[in-house]
């Protein structure tokens, strides 16, 4: 089943001479519980395009669905509860909240969206993420790796329909990236979350079940892990 479809994306920004093409008529579907790496060279427009799928970018045309609901369609109320409940975003700066611990970062998005936080989730989370030791830290007292497990920790607390990472690993050194990658690979074979991750990293793409290659704003390659390879 697609939990996600993109149809004739576009994105442009300026106009007549000063217009500079993002996202050149993408269209793409991703299965639930897939794990999907988007790859390409700096300005080919992976990050725009998961902006996009994020609801934080609105494109110039084309849509995008998840579970069926196309988001911008959306007034902007009901876009951004959609957004709160169905999709998260970890970026490469782990924008977590300084004046709050481990606990009350992971558990902010439940807060924010009315629900009650189950201690005994909450308590399986903190010891999925390896941070019994550190709940009650602050972010300035963990390490850059312990804050982007926070952040991935927050993000999976809302069960989210699709998980969004631009370049997670990104400011991270090569073991706390090759750590931040596996807990990612465990949220997705253990739990069947659906993740898509962009990142400029051929090592880290591998990992992934499928690799998308876009350049200048369009996919050039689909490749899956079995080794097929459709050129676009």
């Amino acid at each position: 089943m697609s939990i996600l479809k993109v149809k004739n994306l576009n994105k442009t920004y300026g106009e007549k001479e000063n217009k500079t093409v993002a996202i050149d008529n993408i269209s793409l579907e991703i299965e639930k519980g897939e794990f999907v790496a988007i790859v390409g060279t700096s300005g080919s427009g992976k990050s725009t395009l998961l902006h996009m799928i994020g609801g934080v970018d609105k494109p110039t045309s084309g849509n995008i669905e998840i579970n069926e609901v196309d988001i911008y369609t959306l007034s902007e109320p009901k876009q951004a509860e959609f957004r709160r409940r169905e999709v998260a975003l970890i970026y490469q700066f782990y924008n977590l909240i300084p004046v709050l611990n481990v606990e009350e970062n992971i558990c902010l998005p439940l807060k924010l969206d009315g629900q009650k936080v189950n201690e005994k989730e909450i308590n399986e989370m903190i010891q999925k993420l390896g941070l019994q030791e550190r709940r009650k830290n602050l972010p300035n007292e963990l390490s850059g790796g312990q804050q982007q497990r926070v952040a991935i920790g927050r993000s999976l607390m809302q069960k989210p329909s699709i998980l969004l990472a631009d370049e997670p690993t990104g400011n991270l050194d090569s073991k706390n990236s090759k750590e931040i990658i596996e807990l990612l690979k465990k949220s997705n074979k253990e739990y069947g979350q659906t993740i898509v991750l962009v990142t400029h990293d051929e090592e880290i793409a591998k990992q992934a079940d499928r690799i998308i290659t876009i350049n200048d704003g369009k996919i050039i390659k689909d490749e899956t892990r079995e080794g097929h390879y459709e050129d676009k």
